[in-house]
């Protein structure tokens, strides 16, 4: 009897180690995650900055804190647990994934736009992608989202909103209207190609304008540059299932499925305006002619023109702002300027070169807003010493062999062959302004909401009122 009850017993104690073990480890972890993100509300970063675009909104009573959207993130720790609720944790890193609402097994989370102070540089866009000047849309970044998967979704959708207008019309053509494009797409890369590629599925009469070549911005990115993506699908058939690929890659990808004798692109041709007449039709204005169009859906990349320092020395011909061949410079004293993706991408890619000697210089105390991916490889690379970081410091003046930089307050002088800034880019605003884009958010507490209501009822009037053949 005693063995029976020893048995037992031994049996009990191993099933309760293989139960309490686990059950501790997940305790310990949780409490260890709980506290990280309760300091990070302690710092101020709940909510701080914020996102400028695109951002998840938890719902806590729906919340069921099963952790599945803090896990999906590839920014790192975005959203955390608090009190065994999802939060918004570094709200400054996300960038519009969504692959936190996604993975939400009960819909606690959905996605949202800035709010009204947050988004007072972005343009006014409604849920179909329209701008308050009807007829015209924003695809892509320009908008306020990054990412390539977005870009995709965002060309495809106007598109479609574009469609179903169309096919609301008289089906009927006059000799006016047969010279007039259903749209035109300015610009070639990822948004601007689904677009086109959409158009072309749907039927669309469309021309594509691209101020360079096929892939927009994406062909002015460092060589063999790692753009991480999610799974995505272009119209007509056009897929990526991989969740990293290079620029070469994505490139080759793009001609690829703009090979058609159906896609029709205008490489290297600036828009210089676009005007719409009181008939609701747009004239897009080249350096080569006019397009006339029934809709204009803008494409554009967002850096726009390099943002400039406004430093002594600035236009000496070793500043540069755009850093494409990066093993064309060795053994080198270099100086990269920022503290962005960019930025950090830049001054790794430098500091791997044979005999490159690679600083840093941010305002900032931290870099608090790159990617996961880069954070982890910035600091190795701190750490190794093969490149070094001064925080906290702005450059004051480039001369021909060295550049001087403010710490703190104090200036101090290093040697310097190249300085490359990465300070962002001056966003087309104006250009947008000049067509009567409106800018933030014109819910109804803003006093032009009812204006741009107004403004897209006249052009569904004003479409009705034309002969535009069915789709």
């Amino acid at each position: 009897m005693n063995g029976v009850w020893a048995f037992y017993t031994f049996y009990g104690l191993i099933c309760a180690l293989i139960i309490v073990g686990p059950l501790t480890s997940y305790v310990r972890r949780q409490r260890s995650r709980d506290k990280r993100a309760r300091e990070a509300a302690a710092k101020g970063e709940v909510f701080s900055d914020g996102p400028r675009a695109q951002h998840p909104r938890i719902d806590v009573s729906h919340c069921i804190g099963c952790q599945a959207c803090t896990l999906v993130c590839p920014e790192g720790q975005v959203l955390g647990m608090l009190g065994g609720k999802a939060a918004i944790i570094q709200p400054n890193k996300c960038i519009g994934h969504g692959l936190c609402a996604d993975a939400c097994p009960v819909g606690a989370i959905t996605l949202v736009t800035a709010s009204p102070g947050l988004s007072d540089d972005l343009p006014f866009l409604t849920p179909e992608f329209e701008t308050s000047v009807p007829g015209l849309y924003i695809a892509g970044e320009l908008g306020g989202l990054a990412l390539i998967r977005n870009a995709v979704q965002q060309g495809r959708d106007c598109i479609d909103a574009i469609a179903r207008r169309l096919a609301a019309g008289p089906g009927t053509q006059t000799a006016a209207t047969r010279e007039i494009h259903d749209v035109v797409i300015v610009g070639a890369g990822p948004a601007g190609i689904s677009a086109s590629l959409r158009a072309i599925e749907l039927g669309l009469d469309y021309v594509t304008i691209e101020r360079d070549t096929i892939g927009g911005t994406i062909s002015k990115y460092p060589r063999q540059k790692l753009i991480l993506t999610s799974p995505l699908e272009l119209p007509l058939g056009g897929s990526i299932r991989t969740k990293s690929l290079s620029k070469e890659d994505l490139l080759s990808f793009c001609s690829k499925v703009t090979s058609r004798d159906d896609f029709h692109v205008r490489l290297n041709e600036s828009v210089e305006s676009i005007q719409r007449d009181a008939s609701g039709s747009f004239a897009v204005t080249t350096q080569n002619g006019k397009h006339r169009s029934r809709a204009v859906i803008l494409a554009l990349g967002k850096a726009g023109t390099p943002r400039t320092l406004g430093v002594k020395g600035e236009d000496l011909p070793k500043v540069m702002y755009r850093l494409i061949e990066a093993d064309h410079y060795t053994n080198q004293k270099i100086l990269v300027v920022g503290g962005g993706d960019s930025a950090v991408e830049a001054a790794m890619g430098l500091a791997m070169q044979r005999g490159n000697t690679v600083t840093i210089s941010y305002r900032g105390g931290s870099f608090v807003r790159i990617k996961e991916r880069n954070s982890q490889r910035i600091a190795e690379f701190i750490r190794s010493g093969k490149l070094r970081v001064i925080f906290n410091s702005v450059p004051v003046e480039f001369t021909e062999d060295s550049v001087r930089i403010a710490v703190d307050g104090n200036v101090q002088q290093i040697p310097n062959d190249f300085v490359w800034i990465f300070a962002g880019g001056v966003a087309p605003n104006d250009f947008l302004r000049g067509m009567g884009i409106r800018f933030g958010s014109l819910d109804p507490t803003h006093t032009n909401a009812g204006e741009a209501r107004e403004l897209v009822g006249q052009y569904a009037t004003a479409l009705s009122d034309q002969s535009v053949p069915q789709t």
